[in-house]
């Protein structure tokens, strides 16, 4: 009976530690706001800084199994080619061994009562109930995950020391003590820490397992070295699993992965019991602890790291040996950013959708532009080409709005929610103003079929309009692409002076009807095109209030109209009079 609640307590200690490590470190993503992604992202070749960056947002996230799950991702989507991600690689190993270090703290004892207040056991309650109050009584994002985080550490300790107290009953066990003692074979501790982190998949989870072990069951180095070379190995299998849904490009990040810790492996092992041959070091019978464990993984990561980077070429090479494919084998399509991979971090993956949406209103903005440019001059192969990029448009849609509702069904932060939110109403907007554009060449078609033509007073003011639209769809992409609150406050009311020359225009027209210059037909193909044009224009003032909405904090649509509409806003009665006076018809 003793035996079976021992289990219990070590699996629930090791739920609790894994629970706290995955709350913590998820918690620390979304404090980051996929900065650290964008960081990694937008990496030079530069080895040395490569390798920074790696240590850095591992240490910060604390997985170097998350980080190279990432580089898979990135390289999966040509975000970033696989020469660029080896030196981050060799980083993240040496960033993932912070969590030893703060783990290893569980071992300090105080001699006296004031220094035992600074000890794991008194200050982790502490971060609980702070961790509690930020997570309860705040309705900001950053204080909430501040508070996720220490609660996530605290977690984590209660594990860790639930499966130290737990462990104790192994102390004198002498059936445990001989399987301890078969580990001392280099090849036996390599495979059971390899086998044993793979299954949790963490080899910073492991190691901490490692470390409360070692609290209440002597280890000798002689067990620990081997266990430790192999949890390292083991690590490797997130970012293995990782890629096989992915191209060449991110399995050879992920061969990339195993051959450096692999290598670094039979390097050091190698290099370690051959001097251990020779001159035989006397601690390898001396008892671990957590720290020693820490220092161990440390070294380990650090002297495999400064034997391979050097050789970061040749790890490249040798990982495009082994995954091989065409030389010329190119990522399958544009959307391959919109990578499942990104979704682990929700505003990373927002990133990568407001990147699209944003080439997505480029081409919307180029289809208006080439079918306004029929009217005048009517080709058949541009005619095609705008039917493409319409089509292109609704394949767009499809894809980035999917991606959105998958990023939907994660944990995000309400700015997240905000920007899903924005993305969906504009890429419906943008799809609209391409099904537009297609009308506005259809309209060019008719004219050029029928070989009718517009009076020179008509043509004059035709021009007018689609020059005002073409400047409100390049300020609305512009807004799109760089998220400025100030580009989308000129989207309204140029808006509205569109809405002012639709007036004069048709006005216009029913005046030279009256007159015999205009026929009811071409009146029928005017009303179109300008329909078609003023539409666009409302598609782009939707767009921009989703921008502004986003963007500002105190921002209410409703009140923003309102003011527009009541003529209190100085700014837009400024504006709007600019425009008037740009796009004046008489």
């Amino acid at each position: 009976m003793e035996y079976i609640l021992t289990v219990l307590a070590l699996v629930g200690g090791l739920a609790l530690f894994l629970y706290g490590m995955e709350l913590m470190g998820d918690s620390l993503k979304m404090l980051a706001g996929g900065k650290l992604e964008s960081i990694l992202s937008k990496i030079t070749s530069n080895r040395f800084f490569g390798f920074m960056l790696g240590f850095g947002v591992t240490a910060i996230i604390q997985s170097s199994s998350a980080t190279t799950v990432m580089l898979v991702g990135f390289v999966n989507s040509g975000i970033m080619k696989l020469g660029q991600t080896i030196s981050v690689i060799m980083g993240a190993n040496i960033g993932t061994t912070v969590t030893a270090w703060l783990l290893s703290t569980s071992g300090i004892e105080a001699s006296t009562d004031f220094l035992k207040l600074f000890t794991p056991d008194a200050f982790t309650p502490v971060l609980a109930i702070i961790g509690l109050l930020l997570v309860m009584a705040t309705k900001s994002d950053k204080k909430k995950n501040t508070g996720l985080i220490l609660l996530g550490f605290a977690i984590l300790m209660f594990g860790m020391d639930m499966m130290s107290s737990a462990m104790g009953i192994f102390k004198e066990n002498e059936a445990f003590q001989s399987i301890l003692t078969a580990f001392e074979n280099p090849f036996m501790g390599i495979l059971v820490g390899t086998i044993f982190t793979a299954v949790i998949q963490s080899s910073s989870a492991s190691v901490g397992v490692f470390q409360a072990l070692s609290m209440s069951c002597p280890i000798s180095y002689a067990t620990a070295i081997p266990v430790i070379l192999g949890q390292n190995i083991g690590t490797t299998i997130t970012p293995i699993i990782s890629s096989i849904s992915g191209n060449i490009h991110a399995k050879r990040v992920a061969m990339s992965c195993l051959y450096i810790k692999m290598i670094g492996v039979v390097i050091v092992c190698g290099g370690f019991y051959a001097l251990d041959a020779i001159i035989g070091f006397d601690f390898m019978t001396l008892n671990v602890g957590a720290f020693e464990i820490a220092v161990i993984h440390t070294l380990f990561n650090i002297l495999s790291t400064v034997i391979l980077l050097p050789f970061c070429s040749l790890l490249e090479k040798l990982a495009v040996v082994t995954i091989k494919g065409k030389k010329k084998q190119e990522i399958a399509d544009d959307f391959a950013t919109l990578d499942d991979r990104f979704l682990s971090t929700p505003a990373f993956a927002v990133e990568k959708s407001m990147d699209l949406v944003s080439q997505m209103s480029k081409i919307a903005t180029e289809s208006y532009k080439v079918a306004v440019g029929l009217l005048d001059n009517f080709d058949p192969e541009l005619f095609e080409k705008v039917k493409e990029q319409e089509t292109q448009i609704d394949k767009y849609e499809d894809k980035i709005s999917t991606y959105l509702v998958k990023i939907a069904g994660s944990s995000h932060s309400q700015q997240d929610s905000k920007a899903l939110t924005e993305l969906l109403h504009c890429v419906g907007d943008i799809e609209r103003i391409s099904d537009h554009a297609l009308n506005i060449a259809e309209v060019a078609k008719e004219i050029h079929d029928k070989k009718v033509s517009f009076s020179r007073k008509a043509t004059e003011d035709i021009k007018i309009m689609v020059s005002a639209v073409s400047e409100i769809l390049d300020i609305t992409s512009q807004a799109v692409e760089k998220q400025d609150i100030a580009l989308a406050g000129k989207v309204e009311p140029l808006e509205q002076v569109i809405d002012r020359i639709k007036r004069k225009i048709k006005n216009g027209h029913i005046t030279r009807l009256k007159q015999g210059d205009c026929t009811i037909e071409l009146g029928f193909i005017l009303s179109d095109l300008l329909t078609n044009c003023e539409r666009i224009s409302d598609h782009c003032s939707n767009i921009a209030v989703c921008i502004i909405e986003v963007n500002s904090d105190t921002f209410e649509v409703h009140e923003y109209l309102n003011q527009i509409k009541s003529g209190e806003d100085e700014e837009f009665k400024v504006l709007y009079e600019e425009y008037k006076q740009k796009y004046y018809i008489s």
